[in-house]
């Protein structure tokens, strides 16, 4: 089953963390994210079931790893999406904005034709 935005949005959270911090715990991703730490662990328990992060006794969150290939595969988007939308003359900060919404609804297809396509134009 695939994950849901929010649940994509929690495990490219916890890609970005964990390559700032040496460790990732739910109060890292309610901080990051602006959400209540009740709201981390319940959307972490389901992430947990999905077998898409371990917990550690500690507390440690870590992507499994089909977590993190959703995760891996989100963020790449975000950042393809980003420059993209950077490079045509949208606002940084908007093209984050709206690449966040984009990542979760573009289909492999369409994300690797415009890909290819930007790939193409740039050899030009």
């Amino acid at each position: 089953m695939a994950p849901n935005e929010s649940a994509e949005n929690y495990l490219e959270t916890i890609l970005i963390l964990s390559r700032k911090l040496p460790v990732v715990r739910s109060v890292d991703i309610a901080n990051e994210l602006g959400f209540k730490k009740s709201s981390i662990s319940i959307a972490m328990k389901n992430l947990r079931e999905k077998e898409l992060i371990t917990v550690s006794d500690a507390g440690f969150i870590n992507l499994t790893e089909a977590g993190r290939e959703i995760a891996d595969m989100i963020y790449e988007r975000h950042e393809f999406l980003t420059s993209w939308l950077t490079h045509l003359g949208v606002d940084p900060e908007i093209a984050a904005e709206d690449a966040c919404k984009m990542e979760h609804v573009v289909s492999k297809e369409s994300f690797q034709a415009i890909k290819n396509f930007v790939a193409s134009t740039q050899s030009e």
